[in-house]
């Protein structure tokens, strides 16, 4: 799933100054979560989040939705993560 324009899977979301922005190349603050499956490989209940400022928020919820994995998005300081699931 990785494109030119993918967030990088393997850069840190932890900085000194808290999570980052899952967009390629991008330092900003995150402002929001961006809730996604990929159910060629996840069960139906699993997600996985990616995080956005608000300059790539749209971007990335459009890579995410064109392929039908986006499931929501919500406001950073808004999100519960649930039990059990993947770290941010």
């Amino acid at each position: 799933m990785n494109s030119p324009d993918s967030p990088d899977s393997a850069r840190s979301t932890d900085s000194v100054d808290g999570p980052t922005c899952s967009a390629k190349g991008c330092r900003d603050a995150a402002v929001w979560v961006l809730v996604w499956n990929n159910p060629k490989l996840h069960t139906p209940e699993r997600r996985k989040t990616w995080l956005a400022c608000g300059e790539h928020r749209e971007h990335l919820s459009q890579f995410l939705g064109v392929r039908g994995f986006l499931k929501d998005v919500v406001k950073l300081d808004e999100w519960v993560q649930p039990e059990g699931s993947e770290r941010l």
